[in-house]
């Protein structure tokens, strides 16, 4: 037998699933800028440069917790998702968005909480301090003991002074 009644209107599949909030992914898309995409995974943080394109989303650049240990220095046995190494990924994404001729994004946290001081933030702060202008308020970043990892161990903070150095060099 057919079913009777009105018809409904399936939400799109995204939404169904909880991945995509369109409301904020439209209010992105229309200033016009790149986003500075974060998200981070059960064992890395990924940080994407993404500019709308109306047959797909064009990735400009990408830094993941791989190529942090690869490439810029970043300790094997140390997480790849902790609050240093976001910061460490957003600013050699920054690094690489302004060596290549992006100067501006606009931050997209997905359906991340905005929670101030989180890893997204730091991945933030990150890309602030490699040169990229993204709007922001100063009451979410965290504070500057967090970002070098001093709350989590001493060792830490000179892996990242190491890392800003490697990424330095990498993009002189």
């Amino acid at each position: 037998m057919m079913a009777y009644g009105k018809s409904q209107r399936l939400r799109p599949k995204r939404r169904r699933q909880g991945k995509t909030d369109y409301h904020r992914r439209l209010r992105l898309l229309r200033s016009g800028a790149p986003r500075a995409v974060v998200r981070v995974s059960n064992t890395q943080v990924i940080c994407q440069l993404v500019s709308y394109n109306p047959g797909g989303d064009a990735i400009l650049h990408s830094v993941n917790g791989k190529s942090l240990t690869d490439s810029c220095a970043w300790p094997e046995d140390a997480s790849k998702k902790s609050i240093p190494a976001c910061y460490v990924a957003g600013y050699a994404l920054g690094k690489k968005a302004v060596s290549a001729g992006n100067h501006e994004a606009v931050l997209d946290i997905g359906l991340a909480a905005s929670s101030p001081g989180s890893r997204v933030f730091s991945a933030l702060k990150g890309m602030i301090d490699a040169g990229l202008d993204i709007p922001h308020g100063t009451s979410v970043l965290p504070n500057e003991e967090r970002l070098s990892g001093k709350h989590i161990d001493d060792s830490l903070s000179s892996s990242v002074e190491a890392s800003i150095e490697a990424i330095e060099g990498a993009h002189k």
